[in-house]
């Protein structure tokens, strides 16, 4: 079941995000953007939505409504429900809300060193649109058209 996260979530949004990315911090060396952002503001301006599996919060995505298509700030699956293709299931949902929002795009960032990550979302239809250094890694942009 999805549902959008409200101030009351604030901290398991936080408590799940910080959970999911937790095996990245040895791969990179310290603590990916996800797991230090504020989620007060967050849950107050973004759209984060929730899935939860027989009452048992799995996994959120974060999205932002941009002026030409949607960004996905965020997409976490709490470890035990990794592998189960709810990150999948989570991407087709922010398609639909790119689409009822009236976006043809949707858009992404990730670390170059997620390489798992990026593969998913070339298999799920995205196109790197561009790399950039950031301080000691690399950004990969990605984005995919969606439609109806």
């Amino acid at each position: 079941m999805l549902r959008r996260a409200t101030a009351a979530d604030v901290h398991v949004v936080r408590e799940l995000t910080r959970a999911a990315y937790a095996k990245w911090v040895p791969i990179i060396g310290r603590e990916p953007k996800p797991m230090t952002a504020d989620y007060d503001i967050a849950v107050r301006d973004h759209r984060i939505d929730l899935l939860e599996i027989d009452g048992t919060l799995a996994g959120l995505i974060e999205m932002i409504d941009e002026p030409d298509h949607l960004l996905i700030e965020n997409i976490a699956i709490l470890p035990a429900f990794q592998s189960q293709g709810l990150g999948r299931q989570l991407m087709a949902h922010a398609e639909t809300v790119a689409v009822a929002l009236g976006h043809a795009q949707t858009r992404l960032y990730t670390n170059k060193a997620f390489a798992d990550n990026v593969r998913l979302y070339l298999a799920l239809g995205y196109q790197v649109t561009r790399e950039a250094p950031i301080g000691d890694g690399v950004v990969v942009y990605m984005s995919k058209v969606v439609s109806a």
